[in-house]
């Protein structure tokens, strides 16, 4: 009777991979230090028998590196030329800036007539009352609706002081409204 679980597998099943990978290692470490033995260190380094064959290579390196050194320094050339180049046709544009300075703006009163017909040109006649259009607001007299009172300041402040003075005075406001 084996148990099918659900979800994750089984420790053992995980540390098969990790035991294949190990038993890989030692194979191949064990075939390096095999091969080292009969191979050695005779193989990987140049023969130093020869002395023209490092001098050789030198040489080699050293034409690599000319050459390179050339490209490089052909490359810094254009770009100082391309730098010195950026850098005059600045200077052109702002001297030319300066040239053709533009004006100021200013505000010009159109009509609506004015701007269709320059629009549309003289031919067509169209005329907009765009006026006619806006709400018209009146003004109120404020000062015809409350008479001012000119009296003693005195007499004033001894009678709306108190309850009986805030009362007044909470009457006195209720009471032009309402009319």
């Amino acid at each position: 009777k084996e148990r099918k679980t659900k979800g994750f597998p089984s420790s053992e099943g995980l540390h098969q991979p990790f035991q294949i990978l190990l038993r890989v290692e030692r194979s191949w470490t064990s075939g390096f230090e095999a091969e080292e033995g009969t191979w050695g260190l005779s193989g990987s380094l140049l023969s130093l028998s020869d002395p023209r064959s490092p001098q050789d290579l030198c040489r080699e390196l050293h034409a690599k590196v000319e050459v390179v050194d050339e490209e490089r320094y052909d490359i810094e050339a254009k770009c100082l030329h391309n730098t010195r180049e950026i850098k005059d046709l600045k200077l052109k544009v702002l001297d030319l800036r300066g040239k053709f300075k533009r004006p100021p703006l200013r505000r010009v009163r159109v009509s609506a007539d004015a701007m269709l017909r320059a629009l549309l040109g003289s031919k067509h006649k169209v005329s907009m009352d765009l006026r006619a259009n806006l709400k018209s607001v009146k003004k109120e007299d404020t000062e015809k609706e409350r008479p001012v009172e000119v009296g003693d300041w005195r007499k004033n402040v001894e009678a709306m002081s108190g309850m009986e003075g805030r009362k007044k005075m909470f009457d006195a406001a209720k009471s032009p409204t309402s009319q």
